[in-house]
């Protein structure tokens, strides 16, 4: 697992051999974005499986509560995570209820978790192919945070878009808020574009709205952690004054985001939980004081895109997904089209000629 705290000073990889080392490190956040969030979680439970020592089915089935539990209570917001450990939670009882054996029963969890990386790739690819379509063909494009590579086990969700359209020849120039407090875009999305050769200014948080008065953003796009059923969405905070922002000034804008983000199961964005993280996360940086010893507000980690900013927006989820849907518009075990009917705004599902099922929601 690469280090991302320690971008772009160090490339520093963790190799780890306990699920409970997997859970601190998602906490710790030395991964983190959703999507590369519900990975990890997944390939979590899949090493406390392989690895624990229950002789017994049985044992196995005493055991694997706790191992989904402490996988779980790593991190609220992003609802991949959860859908992560219930995809392999109903894997494992699958096999259980068929009364594998255990040592087969730990290959085939293993062989999930990779099922479900080999997924996160095909869908950020899918997620691509079609957001570089809605990109200008020239110009500043703006995203926030880091919704890349380094978060999603693929190509990237709102970078995968970038980096698609770059390919396809389109002369984009991306715009990098440096996202306070932790800086995921000075330190990762600047990082990973200029990596990967994509032009790129470095700009401060407060900058955002100078650059959109003076015209010369041609489109946002970002990830997002959680979206709710009415497509209320949590990204990470300053998300929300971006999009205001865009509004105001005529700017398009776009989140990209797979099918595991939808967390169809709540109505709106205030029913998401949004992580706070520690005070020192604003008052220190690498470990130094920055400020006085003062009060510090509480610090949200995401923050929600409601209505209020929705409105007259082109707010567009590119997603794709080979479980959460299966190939004819189907979800294991559920009726067909499933997020028409439970409720995505103006949700339209269609397959492209791999059997790739993408989802293309608009609100407006």
């Amino acid at each position: 697992m690469l280090d991302q705290r320690r971008l772009p000073g160090e490339v520093i990889r963790h190799t780890y051999t306990d699920y409970r080392d997997v859970a601190a490190a998602i906490k710790d956040m030395v991964i983190r974005g959703a999507p590369a969030i519900g990975v990890a979680a997944a390939m979590g439970v899949a090493l406390g499986v392989e690895r624990s020592n229950a002789r017994t089915l049985d044992e196995l089935r005493a055991e694997f509560p706790g191992i989904c539990q402490t996988i779980a209570q790593t991190r609220p917001t992003a609802v991949d995570l959860f859908w992560a450990v219930e995809r392999m939670t109903r894997r494992f009882e699958q096999l259980a209820a068929a009364k594998t054996l255990p040592d087969a029963l730990r290959r085939a969890m293993v062989e999930e978790a990779r099922a479900i990386h080999a997924e996160k790739r095909a869908t950020d690819e899918a997620m691509g192919r079609y957001g570089a379509d809605l990109m200008p063909a020239a110009g500043q494009v703006m995203t926030h945070c880091n919704a890349g590579a380094l978060a999603t086990a693929g190509i990237g969700s709102a970078l995968g878009v970038i980096r698609v359209a770059v390919e396809r020849g389109h002369k984009l120039h991306v715009l990098v808020p440096e996202t306070r407090p932790y800086l995921q875009g000075a330190r990762l999305t600047a990082w990973e574009l200029h990596e990967g050769g994509v032009p790129l200014t470095l700009i401060t948080d407060n900058m955002v709205g100078h650059f959109m008065k003076t015209g010369s953003v041609g489109a946002v796009v970002v990830g997002a952690d959680r979206i709710a059923a009415n497509g209320d969405t949590a990204n990470k905070i300053g998300t929300y004054q971006i999009a205001v922002l865009a509004r105001e000034h005529g700017v398009p804008f776009y989140v990209a985001a797979p099918v595991s983000t939808f967390d169809l199961t709540i109505s709106s964005g205030e029913q998401i939980p949004i992580e706070e993280r520690a005070a020192e996360e604003v008052t220190h940086l690498c470990g130094v004081r920055i400020a006085p010893d003062v009060a510090v507000a509480p610090q949200p980690v995401a923050v929600l895109l409601l209505e209020v900013a929705q409105q007259d927006l082109d707010l567009e989820a590119a997603a794709a997904e080979n479980d959460g849907l299966g190939a004819a518009g189907q979800e294991p075990g559920g009726d067909p089209l499933a997020l028409e009917q439970r409720g995505a705004p103006q949700a339209k599902l269609g397959v492209d000629h791999r059997g790739v099922v993408e989802d293309q929601a608009a609100w407006r």
